[in-house]
């Protein structure tokens, strides 16, 4: 197996430099680094990265955390900043949390013990036992937030305008003549779900609809608005925007048992735009997020925050876009 003594020799240079030009290539002159990658392709060498993290205290990995991984959301995020740790020379170690704020600190200590470079966590909390880091390293902490944005945490974060995104599909409901309007919401604690509610709500007071938005919890299982889709039923509603696709395929599921169609008696909109949705009967109108982007963009920011180029609380906000499909229509009248 070759070695980098051998490379340095036969490129002229160092070790060092041949160092160098694999881990800082920014840092070497073009003409030399192009010599030695040669070099390092014809011989076929491939740097110890084991001994290189005991010599730098890198471990060469990221972790990723999220409250839920059997919800098909996190996949695509998962994806985005899998493919762009690999192109910064990262892996990824992913943990499921279960919402879980022990689980969440007991993850977070891999970062106090060096076992991970950094830390992107995909839920609406900062895991208690990182506290003194952040207070200690403020900007320079290697810790970024995906999704839910909350700006008290203290993190850099990627995330959409969840309040614009909801405003934008309850408008979409309103142009369609939609006046008696459900919403299902996810649990009151999420900061993703206060801010699409409060779009909800705006959008709702722009056409003096106030009264007539009827809000309900559920907890982004399809189980959650099965149930509330029943009681809107009952109260009238025409229409009802789901904080999830998942919720939405539970609306669809209990109006269709309820005897009535979709559109036609009940239009539904969705949140994500999940790989699925396309394919849902009938196709789901739903807000799209950039999925695999949020995952890239984190892992893009963790990488500036560990090479020191990035030195700031960054909020990243991604662009959204309301997909209309077959689920939504004009309202009509229905018989309670």
């Amino acid at each position: 197996m070759p070695t980098i003594i051998q490379v340095a020799a036969q490129a002229g240079v160092s070790t060092a430099t041949v160092s160098r030009v694999l881990s800082q290539p920014d840092r070497v002159a073009l003409q030399t680094r192009e010599r030695v990658m040669a070099i390092v392709d014809a011989l076929g060498y491939r740097p110890n990265i084991a001994a290189r993290s005991l010599r730098t205290l890198r471990a060469g990995k990221i972790l990723l955390t999220v409250p839920d991984i059997s919800n098909p959301f996190f996949a695509s995020v998962i994806r985005g900043a899998e493919e762009a740790a690999r192109d910064a020379g990262y892996a990824v170690v992913v943990g499921d949390t279960a919402h879980d704020p022990d689980v969440e600190d007991r993850y977070a200590e891999m970062l106090s013990r060096h076992e991970v470079d950094g830390l992107i966590f995909l839920g609406h909390r900062l895991p208690g036992s990182l506290a003194p880091l952040l207070a200690r390293q403020g900007s320079f902490a290697p810790i970024v937030n995906g999704c839910e944005y909350s700006p008290g945490i203290g993190v850099p974060s990627v995330h959409i305008d969840n309040a614009a995104a909801s405003a934008d599909a309850v408008e979409h409901l309103v142009a369609l003549g939609h006046r008696e309007i459900g919403v299902i919401t996810g649990p009151a604690i999420s900061p993703i779900s206060r801010d699409r509610l409060a779009g909800a709500r705006r959008a709702a007071a722009g056409h003096a609809l106030e009264d007539r938005l009827h809000v309900r919890v559920g907890d982004y299982s399809a189980r959650s608005a099965y149930d509330a889709t029943d009681e809107l039923l009952r109260h009238g509603a025409t229409a009802i925007f789901c904080f999830n696709d998942e919720m939405a395929v539970g609306a669809m599921a209990a109006v269709s048992a309820a005897g009535l169609d979709c559109p036609g008696d009940l239009s539904v909109v969705g949140f994500d735009d999940l790989p699925l949705a396309r394919y849902f009967h009938p196709p789901l109108t739903t807000i799209a997020q950039p999925k695999g982007m949020i995952g890239r963009r984190t892992v893009e920011l963790l990488v500036a925050i560990l090479s020191g180029t990035e030195n700031s609380v960054r909020q990243v906000t991604l662009r959204h876009e309301l997909v209309v499909r077959g689920s939504t229509g004009p309202a009509r009248l229905r018989k309670i």
